[in-house]
């Protein structure tokens, strides 16, 4: 089936990019297979997340099958979009379909972007995941390749306005090496390996980002870890609503 949105998208969003001149470094691309199945499972800290996941793949000529809440397929702006380009939704209340339906496209040889953490961590820092995502993997018989986002909350986040037009904003996508389902036994032991791989990985994007907080009142986007002013992963849980969980911060 021929791609008619997918690849028109990805190129007025590279013009948008050039326009605002964000400063994207993409390190690790090599690591997305140029055939096959892959899932490709990064952390949550922007609602341009996908896009900038997807990027990640250009270079090996994949087009990435995002998972995403159903809200989204059904928005009548949005809805349109990613229905064209073949992205999965996800209803919660009956996960097992979509389930079912990222394996499909996985073992056809498509990749499918996930964000193991579910939702936008408000903390910046690697919350629990899901343990979907390496499930899919080892019933795929694919590799998981660890994705850190990094620069894109400055655009648009949780909790914070939209600044959509700044411009010169530093973004930063690390594609780590791939997690086999074969050298794991148990999926608990392969989704541990990838909470320590992301966590490592997005502290380094975060400790080498080139900009710093232009004084206090910009300081929100850097996790207090960092000596910012984002919340702690304990004061997010709170704003969620939840328990608050030991998190990893190194």
């Amino acid at each position: 089936m021929p791609e008619l949105v997918y690849p028109p998208v990805i190129a007025a969003l590279k013009t948008m990019f050039r326009v605002l001149d964000l400063r994207i470094t993409i390190e690790g691309a090599h690591h997305v297979p140029r055939t096959g199945g892959a899932v490709m499972a990064a952390n949550h800290v922007s609602y341009l997340d996908f896009i900038f996941c997807g990027l990640g793949a250009q270079e090996s000529k994949r087009l990435v099958r995002f998972m995403a809440k159903q809200s989204v397929f059904t928005h009548k702006v949005s809805g349109p979009l990613m229905r064209g380009m073949r992205h999965i939704s996800v209803n919660r209340e009956a996960g097992a379909g979509s389930y079912n339906q990222a394996v499909a496209a996985l073992r056809r040889g498509e990749v499918v972007g996930v964000f193991p953490e579910a939702t936008v961590s408000r903390s910046f820092v690697i919350k629990q995941l899901k343990s979907g995502t390496v499930r899919m993997a080892k019933d795929a018989g694919v590799p998981v390749l660890p994705v850190a986002l990094w620069g894109g909350q400055r655009l648009w986040t949780k909790g914070r306005p939209r600044t959509l037009t700044r411009r010169h904003v530093p973004i930063t996508i690390l594609i780590g090496e791939p997690l086999h389902p074969g050298d794991y036994e148990y999926a608990g032991k392969m989704n541990a390996d990838l909470k320590a791989r992301l966590v490592a990985l997005v502290d380094r994007a975060q400790r080498e980002y080139p900009d710093q907080p232009s004084g206090p009142d910009d300081a929100w986007w850097l996790p207090a870890h960092l000596g910012g002013t984002a919340p702690t992963p304990e004061e997010a849980a709170l704003l969620e609503g939840k328990p608050p969980r030991t998190a990893h911060t190194t």
